[in-house]
């Protein structure tokens, strides 16, 4: 970036999504008991983290299988999911999602760093630029659905 483009005063200084949203996000969710699922409300930038996770595995797997073995779920599914979660990309929405689904999120979100592992270590600007997101949030995103689950189901 130029130092004039730097000084524009209409240039945002918070790196922006693919959609033009900030990248900067809450990571923290509260899920409750929902029978034997789980009810939370989702940011849209949540939600297109979490799409963007199993879009990247999806196009990356070069099989059915491999991608059961990575998510536990083939790409029909993957895909059924991905459209439960896709949005406006503006709006907070609540979800109810089995702890199946919150695995395969889970799994998605843990498992797209090591796609930017090079011979001189992590690529955090590759990751940056292919997700739109910093890899902290996405770990930090995967943490807290453990949490939040443990939450909801702590005695």
């Amino acid at each position: 970036m130029t130092l004039e483009k730097f000084n524009d005063r209409d240039t945002p200084l918070i790196p922006q999504t693919s959609w033009g949203r900030p990248t900067t996000m809450r990571t923290r969710i509260k899920l409750t008991r929902a029978g034997e699922a789980f009810r939370g409300r989702l940011t849209a930038t949540q939600t297109d983290l979490m799409c963007e996770a199993l879009g990247m595995l999806d196009g990356w797997a070069s099989t059915d299988e491999a991608l059961v073995v990575q998510l536990g779920v083939d790409r029909e599914e993957v895909g059924r999911l991905c459209d439960r979660l896709k949005g406006d990309h503006r709006t907070t929405r609540e979800f109810t999602l089995t702890s199946r689904e919150l695995h395969v999120i889970h799994a998605a979100l843990t498992a797209i760093a090591p796609m930017f592992l090079t011979n001189r270590g992590f690529s955090e600007e590759a990751f940056y630029n292919r997700t739109g997101f910093f890899r902290e949030n996405v770990d930090a995103m995967a943490s807290n659905i453990v949490s939040a689950v443990s939450e909801a189901t702590a005695p």
